[in-house]
């Protein structure tokens, strides 16, 4: 098949070939067309959105032609040769061509547009199509991205456990993972499941976040970050939420909350950044099929800008006296809806905002309590279009405070004995944030919804493929 022998289109169309007069392609036919004293074929490989176009001079030397249809994969041998005056400046000349895969008529993929929805129903051959094979493309380089971000600063890539007995967020929508029969579920004298029977001999679901196992590393390696899959068995049937997605979390030892504040803001321009340079034909593409509005104007518009910062408690003054009816009631003490985010982001600010110091009461068990005793080093990051896009906090590495917000949640300290340790042997200030990558995927790109931005998504109901 000469496999190692073989050209990408993507190399083909931009020319980065030494030798011409003899190539090799394989890929998928996305058209045929024959007459009687030529034929054309347009391949893709997937390396790139361009097709290549392979020009059969002779049609009737070719017998396989008549076998080959739409999404058929074949084995071309030509030439190149350079025109003038077309969009692709290159084409091939086949002189050999051998069909690897036979493909029906009866493939789901014709030339014509498809809705996304039922392109979600054929999750296995929506790849091929132009939106999700440049989406595809995109994430990958977009993850790369991330990487090298962490990387270039001297993070340590540091893998969390994906079964866990925690529950990070304290909000109890953990997966449940058992090795029970559930026919037979062993019972205590109480009639309530034992878990000391089970393969953990304890309760234990899949991640909702990697943040506590983050600061374990964190406190003895400096900076570290995970990027994997997490978990939550939300029934949020939202174009928003997933049951799986993935999730960026760095954690940093020795970082209060205004230098988290800083990395935040320069990861979003960052990875902003990187799409308009290193995925400029993906970016064309959401610019001109995907996306609303412009994206990439948006894009370099909050590259250029400073982010404005401003406290939960001054926030809530803001839109208490705004000019606008919101459809919730804002109050201190209440989380700010989407609504409440955006107006800040997007009509009084007019660029990105991080706010900070929320109350205790609606933020998690481990952000660091403020002398007030009311209000925790709590940021979130909120981003013109969406509201907020990232949240972070710097970690209580108090012992005693801790101990007092866990009792105050109800929590069984027992359970959490390993991370009270952090506090009692070595404590250090320590902050950190999380970013749900098929959210910043949504963002960049404009597609609306985000089972579209994964290839296999889980939702409530959905678990195929």
């Amino acid at each position: 098949m000469d496999y190692f022998k073989r050209k990408k289109v993507k190399d083909v169309l931009t020319k980065e070939l030494e030798d011409t007069s003899n190539v090799t392609v394989l890929g998928w036919v996305r058209t045929k067309r024959v007459s009687k004293n030529i034929a054309f074929i347009e391949i893709n490989d997937g390396s790139t959105l361009k097709n290549l176009q392979v020009v059969i001079l002779n049609p009737d030397e070719f017998e396989v032609l008549a076998e080959i249809n739409t999404g058929t994969s074949l084995k071309i041998v030509g030439y190149l040769e350079e025109v003038k005056g077309r969009e692709q400046s290159v084409e091939m000349k086949a002189k050999e061509i051998e069909l690897i895969g036979d493909c029906p008529s009866d493939y789901e993929l014709q030339k014509k547009r498809h809705s996304f929805e039922y392109l979600r129903e054929i999750a296995h051959l929506r790849p091929r199509t132009n939106t999700f094979g440049v989406m595809n493309r995109f994430r990958s380089k977009m993850s790369y991205a991330v990487h090298k971000f962490f990387q270039k600063r001297g993070f340590n890539y540091i893998h969390t456990p994906i079964i866990t007995a925690n529950d990070t967020e304290g909000a109890g929508e953990l997966f449940r993972v058992t090795n029970f029969d559930l026919a037979n579920l062993p019972l205590t004298d109480k009639g309530e499941v034992d878990f000391s029977q089970d393969f953990f001999n304890e309760e234990t679901g899949l991640t909702v976040s990697g943040q506590l196992e983050a600061e374990v590393l964190a406190t003895a390696l400096g900076d570290v970050y995970t990027f994997g899959p997490t978990f939550r068995a939300e029934n949020s049937n939202t174009t928003r939420h997933a049951a799986e997605f993935w999730m960026i979390e760095p954690e940093m030892a020795f970082c209060d909350l205004d230098e988290n504040m800083q990395l935040i803001e320069e990861f979003l321009k960052y990875l902003f950044n990187y799409a308009l340079e290193e995925c400029a034909e993906e970016m064309a593409f959401f610019d001109r099929w995907i996306a609303e509005d412009n994206r990439i104007e948006n894009l370099k518009k909050i590259i250029n800008s400073d982010f404005a910062q401003i406290s939960y408690t001054e926030a809530v003054e803001i839109l208490t006296v705004a000019d606008k009816e919101f459809d919730y009631q804002v109050e201190w003490g209440i989380d700010l809806q989407t609504e409440h985010e955006r107006y800040l982001t997007e009509e009084h600010f007019n660029k990105p905002v991080m706010v900070t110091d929320y109350p205790k009461d609606i933020k998690a068990f481990y952000m660091r309590l403020n002398d007030d005793q009311k209000t925790v080093r709590a940021v979130d990051c909120l981003v013109p279009g969406v509201g907020e896009i990232i949240g972070g906090s710097q970690r209580e590495e108090r012992y005693d405070v801790l101990v007092q917000m866990m009792e105050e949640d109800g929590m069984e300290l027992e359970q959490y004995d390993w991370f009270l340790d952090l506090r009692k042997y070595g404590t250090v200030p320590h902050s950190g944030f999380g970013l749900g990558f098929e959210r910043i995927l949504m963002y960049i790109s404009g597609m609306k919804n985000i089972r579209d931005v994964i290839s296999f998504p889980r939702t409530p109901g959905n678990a195929k493929f």
